[in-house]
């Protein structure tokens, strides 16, 4: 096994709705480590990559927040990983979590339980519902898990409401 870190600091996105040359910056599939420099906003980049989806950008509503919410919950409960704080947003989720695996797979179960609740609680049809990977930072230290932590839980702006 290797090294293992105190837990994971995972980002990831709906999809359609943060692409290369985002005003936001974005992390091509090369560089999603800690030390990444985003890319600088691009429009035409950032036209063409719209310009690509195959599907309209997703935007989770209140249920569909609810649904990842309590499928990531239940999911991390039923493998006994320690899911330290999340805050699923419109057009993304954060989450901190501790388990003894390597970070892509314990993302990809987590994007992949999630989309399984939004399909069976039909509130997603045949589409897809997340943005391919997603940023896996490494928490080494007890100060880095409490950072994350606070940052998922204060820094995401006001709580979101029900519809």
């Amino acid at each position: 096994m290797f090294n293992l870190p105190l837990g994971y600091f995972f980002t990831f996105t709906t999809y359609g709705t943060w692409l290369h040359g985002d005003e936001r910056g974005s992390v091509d599939r090369k560089g999603t480590t800690f030390e990444s420099r985003f890319l600088v906003p691009d429009e035409p980049l950032n036209s063409r990559r719209h310009a690509q989806l195959k599907f309209p950008p997703l935007i989770l509503t209140a249920s569909m927040r609810d649904c990842v919410l309590r499928a990531i919950q239940e999911h991390c409960t039923f493998k006994g990983w320690l899911l330290r704080e999340i805050n699923v947003r419109t057009n993304h989720v954060h989450a901190v979590v501790s388990a003894r695996h390597k970070p892509a797979r314990l993302l990809n179960a987590i994007k992949a339980y999630a989309t399984r609740a939004l399909r069976a609680a039909d509130l997603v049809s045949d589409r897809p519902v997340w943005t391919q990977s997603g940023s896996q930072r490494y928490l080494w230290k007890p100060e880095d898990v409490a950072s994350a932590c606070t940052y998922v839980r204060s820094n995401q702006g006001a709580p979101l409401g029900s519809e």
